[in-house]
């Protein structure tokens, strides 16, 4: 897969150390990274725009475009990608003219991060609330402390933008978590909800939680949790008019590379999606 490519300004140089850092500050005190559009729907050679937002429930902070931050940063139409052409210190990170009528899948890999637990109710927390298959008991096990430990995490994060009428299909796209949306919420009819598919290493994830957030066009935003079947798939209920956001979370040891470098006793790695369903006529 194609790295993305950019250049940067004397004055982003600058500024890309002080950007760095509140990046990587960031997440300690929010969950999710996102692509939020500024429109999901698009004319034809129109302009698509979208943040990188770090939050939790469906709200946050955009982000300025930081190259390190990002390992891979592509547009996809047709399921083929090709690299975005950001600098650093974009925001919007994606600002693309004469964008190619389709369905447009945005894909965004963020680089390894580190994240310390001062707090074992905080860890116990986020275990509980990502329904995550490990506990309390298996940290003990293991022999690791109950303060002052770290985990690694990575973003995996994608969306959906309709060009024109939107037409397409999302795939997979190689990354080491990721959802994949079975149908087109902006063309197909879903009675039923929007067939999702959680992969990991390239294996459909089973039994594994999805929360949804759910935003409708006053700004309210509900959050509920469904589950993937055998076949790691899940039915998201959608409604016309709303904007989604799909999460999900593995958590798994560091390879002992990774746990050297670090100093890191996990490993989180997060999958996202975002998307909308129109309004209709």
């Amino acid at each position: 897969m194609p790295r993305l490519k950019f250049t940067l300004s004397k004055g982003c140089k600058l500024l890309l150390p002080l950007w760095y850092m509140l990046y990587y500050a960031l997440p300690a005190f929010a969950h999710e990274l996102w692509i939020e559009a500024v429109d999901y729907k698009v004319a034809p050679q129109g302009r698509l725009v979208a943040n990188i937002v770090n939050g939790e429930n469906f709200g946050g902070h955009a982000l300025p475009y930081i190259p390190r931050a990002g390992v891979v940063f592509e547009l996809a139409v047709e399921g083929r990608p090709a690299p975005v052409e950001a600098r650093g210190g974009d925001k919007p990170a994606l600002n693309v003219s004469g964008a190619a009528e389709g369905l447009n899948v945005v894909i965004y890999r963020a680089a390894i991060a580190p994240l310390t637990y001062h707090s074992w109710e905080k860890f116990g927390n986020f275990i509980a609330h990502k329904d995550l298959p490990t506990s309390l008991a298996d940290h003990l096990a293991r022999g690791f402390p109950e303060t002052d430990f770290k985990e690694i995490y990575s973003r995996y994060s994608k969306a959906l933008i309709a060009v024109g009428a939107g037409a397409g299909s999302d795939r997979s796209f190689g990354l080491v978590t990721e959802l994949v949306a079975l149908a087109n919420p902006y063309t197909d009819a879903l009675p039923d909800g929007l067939p999702v598919q959680l992969l990991y290493n390239a294996a459909p994830r089973a039994d594994a939680q999805i929360e949804i957030f759910e935003k409708n066009a006053q700004g309210n935003i509900e959050v509920t949790t469904t589950r993937t079947n055998e076949a790691g798939i899940a039915m998201i209920e959608v409604r016309p008019g709303h904007i989604y956001m799909l999460d999900a979370v593995v958590l798994r040891q560091p390879s002992a590379e990774l746990a050297e470098k670090h100093g890191a006793v996990w490993e989180s790695l997060w999958a996202n999606l975002t998307f909308a369903v129109p309004a209709g006529e």
